[in-house]
């Protein structure tokens, strides 16, 4: 079975540094910090850009995990889109659309996965991951809001001191 849910997040800045600064591996480690979230293969800094990979190692659940994810479309400064091409689910995929709004910018997150294993996988999804999953994108644009708003966030490409 396929879950989708959708994450709105309202923030006060331009599409385009909301844009740049979703698209920055040094804003998504420090964003994913409580899992100790990292780039370990790909591209492991900077900017990551259309049909480029990126392979993080983080712990979730107790467990060590590895995904590896490309960027498989991306219109500046309005959407992009990765999607799990190795790793823990049967399928990944996370839609980032950045909206003009009177108060700046309306981020958008759409997220499909399913879990391996079949029966185990749905049972795996009802019981944690559909729950988990819309909490952890939650705390990631947090995070992003609030380097935006104390003025960090600009993201790698407009910023030579980002990670």
């Amino acid at each position: 079975m396929t879950v989708a849910f959708r994450v709105v997040t309202d923030l006060a800045v331009p599409p385009e540094r909301a844009f740049a600064l979703s698209l920055d591996i040094g804003a998504h480690e420090r964003s994913m910090a409580a899992s100790d979230e990292r780039a370990v293969a790909g591209t492991t800094t900077g900017t990551i850009g259309l049909g480029e990979s990126v392979t993080w190692r983080a712990r979730h659940f107790g467990i060590t995990w590895r995904m590896t994810s490309r960027i498989t479309a991306l219109e500046a400064p309005h959407r992009f889109v990765d999607e799990q091409v190795r790793g823990p689910f049967a399928r990944f995929r996370h839609e980032h659309r950045f909206e003009p709004s009177a108060g700046g910018t309306r981020m958008v997150d759409e997220i499909e996965f399913r879990a391996p294993l079949g029966v185990l996988g749905v049972v795996a999804e009802r019981a944690a991951l559909a729950r988990y999953l819309p909490r952890l994108i939650h705390e990631r644009n947090a995070s992003l809001a609030a380097e935006l708003a104390d003025g960090t966030g600009h993201g790698a490409a407009s910023s030579p001191s980002a990670s």
